[in-house]
Formats: structure tokens, C-alpha cells, sequence
């Protein structure tokens, strides 16, 4: 019995080391060729990318899964309008979701390209989560639901002049990350772009993992309580902003959340509010404006 157990593990062992290398040699191959690219066809944007979700299995259709970036694309990929520009005072946009899956709400100018993130999470947890002081700062109740924003452009324009097709093509995804911080688009919190700019700024206490970034947070302490563990994180690659993630503090049925075990939370983050270990399942979400397989580091 006890050469079965040790041969399972050699092999497990063996297996989980065969998967590293796969990543490793995919990873060097896709950096290979964005700098090809990037040498014959010229500089593209900083974000010219928008993905969700990490995970081991990059064969996965949910895993590092491409989000549609102009409205057009959206509506041929399934996704159904929830708000127009105008209709709806407390976000900026045209929002839209697929399947009634909340999780996900792609937000796009006037003029149909990509200018933000949203994800909703129905009233009644049984958890109580979002946390009173979580209300508005930065959850957002609409109907049924509690919604945190992102925007990747300046929320005063999306609705009126929004993007050209030109400018689209140069910025990409967007020049910029603000964060919905009140009842209407006017109240944001900016994200410093450069990893340098956090100094002072209460992001911070992160750590590295390979495929997701540094990750940034703000104002964690080991002895904080949950009701101030603010529900985003911030990932910088190369001392630059590319990505951010949502980190909800209840179980979510979606398939774009990804379910991390406490046992994995030092591996993101130090220290580690204690209060993490009896808040109950989480719900995370990696947000990537540009190619996670090249987050090194």
C-alpha cells in the first residue's frame, strides 16, 4: 500500500511538473510572437486586450476568456442590452450582459467601443455581503442587484462624444482605470497607471503570481475586519497597471469567478486579513487589458 501511495504522488508529482513546463514553453512561444508582431507590424496599444478569469487550463473556454471590445461584436457573441446611454443615471454607458449572467456587463461608448466593466451581484446573500459600509463605497444598489464599476475611459464622455474608431485603435482598450465610488459616474476613485504612483496612495501588500500580475490592494491589515476589505484588486506587470480584479466576499455561482482556497490567499497578499478565514467562500475575477500569458512578472 504504501509504494501505491508513493508511486500516486511521484506521479502527480511528475504530472504537475510536465504542466509547468507546457506553460512555461507556451508562454515563451506567445511572447515570441507578440514581439514578432510588434516588429513587423508596428506598436499596438498598451490594453489591446480584454480577458477574464484565471486558470490552470488555458484550453478552457473559461479560462482567460476574450470579451467582445465594440458593440457590434457583443450583440453577434449573444450579449443583450440592459441600459442605454441616458437611461439609466447612476452608471455611464451602454451595458450589456450575456445570458443574464451579472458577472460579467461589458459597458460601451456612444459610438459602440469598449469603455468599461461591471459586475452584479443579486440582493439577498446569504452572507448579508456587500457589508453596509460597502454601500455606495463602491457597491451601487440598482433593482435587485449591487453593481462595482470600471471604467477604462473618462465616464464624462461616454455617453456624449465616446470614441472614434481611430482613437480605438490606438488606445485600445482604454488610457485609463476609474473606479465607480458613489451613486453616479461623476464619483470615481483614478487608478495610479504606474506601480511607482501607489507609494502613499493605500494600494499595496501584494504579491506575484505568474499569469495574473503583482497584485495590489488597498489598505489591508492582518487584524481589519471584512466590512472594510475594500472588493478590488489591482495587478501591474512590468511596474505598469494591466488588469485589476473583483475579490467579493460570498459564494457566486458564475463561471467567470474563479474560487480560490484560503490556503492560497499568502500567495496573493500580506498579510493576510484574518478575517478571510471563517468569511466563507469567495468569488474572484482576474481582469486582464493585455495578453495574461506574458504577466512574468
Amino acid at each position: 500500500m504504501q509504494a501505491k501511495g508513493l508511486m500516486y504522488t511521484t506521479d502527480l508529482v511528475f504530472q504537475r511538473e510536465q504542466a509547468r513546463r507546457v506553460m512555461l514553453r507556451l508562454a515563451v512561444f506567445i511572447t515570441a510572437f507578440t514581439l514578432c508582431n510588434a516588429f513587423f507590424w508596428g506598436k499596438s496599444p498598451d490594453w489591446d486586450k480584454l480577458q477574464v478569469t484565471f486558470g490552470l487550463n488555458i484550453f478552457s473556454s473559461n479560462v482567460f476568456a476574450k470579451l467582445p471590445r465594440t458593440e457590434s461584436d457583443a450583440i453577434e457573441d449573444g450579449y443583450s442590452l440592459i441600459s442605454n446611454c441616458g437611461e439609466n443615471s447612476k452608471f455611464a454607458g451602454k451595458r450589456y450582459a450575456k445570458d443574464g449572467d451579472t458577472a460579467v456587463i461589458l459597458i460601451f461608448d456612444v459610438n459602440g467601443y469598449i469603455a468599461g466593466l461591471q459586475a452584479g451581484i443579486p440582493t439577498g446573500q446569504d452572507n448579508g455581503y456587500p457589508f453596509a459600509r460597502m454601500m455606495n463605497n463602491p457597491f451601487v444598489t440598482d433593482r435587485d442587484y449591487y453593481f462595482i464599476t470600471a471604467y477604462f475611459t473618462d465616464p464624462s464622455a461616454i455617453c456624449s462624444v465616446g470614441r472614434t474608431a481611430e482613437m480605438f485603435s490606438s488606445e485600445g482598450t482604454g488610457t485609463q482605470l476609474l473606479i465607480q465610488n458613489g451613486s453616479t459616474p461623476r464619483n470615481v476613485i483614478k487608478i495610479p497607471m504606474n506601480e511607482a504612483d501607489t507609494t502613499g496612495s493605500g494600494w499595496g501588500n501584494g504579491k506575484c503570481f505568474f499569469g495574473m500580475g503583482v497584485h495590489y490592494w488597498y489598505n489591508i491589515q492582518k487584524d481589519m475586519s471584512c466590512d472594510d476589505f475594500f472588493p478590488m484588486f489591482l495587478l501591474y506587470n512590468n511596474n505598469k497597471l494591466d488588469g485589476l480584479g473583483w475579490a467579493f466576499g460570498t459564494d457566486l455561482p458564475s463561471p467567470r469567478y474563479e474560487h480560490p482556497d484560503p490556503s492560497a490567499f499568502e500567495k496573493f497578499m500580506d498579510p493576510v486579513p484574518e478575517c478571510l478565514s471563517y468569511q466563507g467562500r469567495l468569488s474572484t475575477m482576474h481582469i486582464y487589458m493585455s495578453n495574461p500569458l506574458l504577466n512574468f512578472c
